[in-house]
C-alpha cells in the first residue's frame, strides 16, 4: 500500500491508472478506523480495480471546537488496518492542501435535506460536508465512492451534490455495521465507558421496537412513542427521534404516503453524541 501526502503526486498517479483503464474506488474517512470503515473498503475492493482511502479530519464540519480537538487521530494504526484489508492507496493531506488560499467552497441546493434532523441540530454542518466531499472528489476523481448508511442524511446530500454538479461518480451505499449488542460502529464509540457502551444499545433496541410496531401505529405516533421510551431513561439525553420518508427525509403521517421510511435517532451518553437509523417500512411493489 502506498501513502500519499501530496495532492500533485497523488493526482499524477491516479491519472496514470485511469490511462490504463483501471477503475478507482474511493472511501473518504476522518480516520480512527473500525470494522464499519473496513466494510466500505471491502465493498470498494469488490467493484473497482484500485481503492483509495482518504484520512482527513475535516475542520469545517465540526460545530463544537471541543469535538474537533478530541476527535481520535490514529494514523499509523489506520494505515496498518488498510494495508491488511488490501487497500491500494491511503491519502493523508494537510488542511492547507485541501483548503488552499484560493479555495472556493462548492454549494448546492439542498432541497430541504438540510432543514431536518442533523441540519437543524448542527447548523452549517452539511456545508462543511459538501465542501470537503466535493474537494476530495475533485482531487481523486473516482469511478465509485462508498458511504455508510449510518450517516444516512449525509448520504442523501452527497447524492444531491453528485447530481447537481454532474460528477461521473457512482455513489455506493453500504449497510451499517454493528457491535454485538447492536450499537452502530463509530469512531466516537471509543470514547464511551464500558457502562455507556452497553447502555447505548438502547438506540438500536428502540429502532427495532419501532419497526415491530409499524402495523399498529402511524409514523407520527411511532415517533412520539420512541421519544417517550428514551426520554424516560436517566443515562442518556435524547436530541431527536424522527420517522421520515427515506428519499426526502421529510416527516410522514401515513404509511401509504411513501415508498420507504426510516427511523432516525440521536442521543448523548455523557458528552458523546451517537447517531443511528433503521429502515422500518417499505411499500409492497405493485405490478
Amino acid at each position: 500500500m502506498e501513502r500519499y501526502y501530496s495532492l500533485e503526486v497523488l493526482e499524477q498517479h491516479l491519472s496514470e491508472l485511469r490511462n490504463t483503464a483501471q477503475s478507482i474506488g474511493f472511501v473518504p474517512t476522518m480516520g480512527a478506523l473500525h470494522a464499519g470503515h473496513m466494510s466500505l473498503i471491502d465493498r470498494a475492493l469488490e467493484i473497482s480495480d484500485k481503492v483509495v482511502c482518504s484520512i482527513f479530519v475535516n475542520p469545517t464540519q465540526f460545530n463544537e471546537a471541543s469535538d474537533l480537538d478530541t476527535y481520535p487521530r490514529t494514523e499509523d494504526k489506520d494505515a496498518e488496518l488498510l494495508e491488511r484489508m488490501g487497500c491500494d492507496i491511503v491519502f493523508l493531506p494537510e488542511v492547507s492542501k485541501v483548503y488552499p488560499e484560493n479555495h472556493v467552497a462548492r454549494t448546492i441546493d439542498y432541497k430541504g435535506l438540510d432543514q431536518v434532523m442533523e441540519g437543524s441540530s448542527r447548523p452549517g454542518h452539511f456545508d462543511g460536508v459538501v465542501e470537503v466531499v466535493a474537494r476530495l472528489f475533485d482531487i481523486v476523481s473516482p469511478n465509485f465512492a462508498c458511504f455508510g448508511e449510518k450517516d444516512f442524511q449525509q448520504l442523501a446530500i452527497i447524492r444531491e451534490l453528485v447530481a447537481q454538479y454532474g460528477y461521473p461518480i457512482e455513489i455506493v451505499p453500504c449497510s451499517i455495521i454493528r457491535e454485538p449488542h447492536g450499537l452502530a460502529m463509530s469512531s466516537r464509540n471509543e470514547r464511551l465507558s464500558s457502562e455507556q457502551r452497553a447502555q447505548a444499545a438502547v438506540l438500536y433496541d428502540t429502532l427495532r421496537e419501532i419497526k415491530s410496531l409499524v402495523s399498529v401505529m402511524n409514523p407520527d405516533e411511532l415517533a412520539i412513542w420512541g421519544r417517550k421510551q428514551i426520554n424516560q431513561l436517566d443515562f442518556c439525553q435524547l436530541e431527536y427521534l424522527e420517522v421520515a420518508e427515506s428519499k426526502t427525509l421529510q416527516p410522514i403521517y401515513r404509511w401509504h404516503e411513501c415508498e420507504a421510511a426510516r427511523a432516525f435517532v440521536v442521543a448523548r451518553f455523557g458528552e458523546i453524541r451517537l447517531i443511528d437509523n433503521l429502515e422500518i417500512y417499505r411499500a409492497e411493489p405493485t405490478f
